[in-house]
């Protein structure tokens, strides 16, 4: 039987754990998957899209002067995460009516459907829907 793997969890370093949930579990709508406290400083913190089986985000507080640093600019400027739908429309007028940053007008690509998005944070997203 041939391996199975996958990728379970993504860091995402943010400047306070409660103002991540806010967005990610409050505006963005996405499931408290798991919320421990490891410290009085540090807590694992796993949140998801809805309907998400397999890669959550381990929303990690930065600590100390070079992850605060790289706040927003986890992969020097691109975007950093993708989050696939199957109604581009539906969620693209849901996350504006939200307030959510997009950065472009949606575009229709030879991959499907996108549009770049950015959290609070500084992050860069492509919401996409594939072709």
């Amino acid at each position: 039987m041939a391996a199975r793997q996958f990728l379970s969890a993504v860091s995402v370093i943010v400047p306070d754990y409660d103002q991540a949930l806010a967005f990610y579990v409050g505006t963005l709508g996405f499931e408290l998957i798991e919320d421990t406290r490891l410290s009085d400083e540090k807590r694992w913190v796993l949140v998801a899209p809805p309907g998400s089986t397999e890669c959550r985000l381990l929303l990690a507080r930065a600590d100390g002067s070079e992850q605060r640093a790289a706040i927003g600019n986890q992969t020097g400027g691109r975007v950093f995460l993708f989050l696939q739908t199957d109604n581009f429309a539906r969620d693209h007028v849901t996350m504006l009516g939200k307030g959510i940053n997009f950065l472009e007008e949606p575009r229709t690509e030879a991959y499907g459907t996108v549009a770049v998005f950015q959290d609070p944070f500084g992050n860069k997203w492509d919401l996409i829907q594939p072709a």
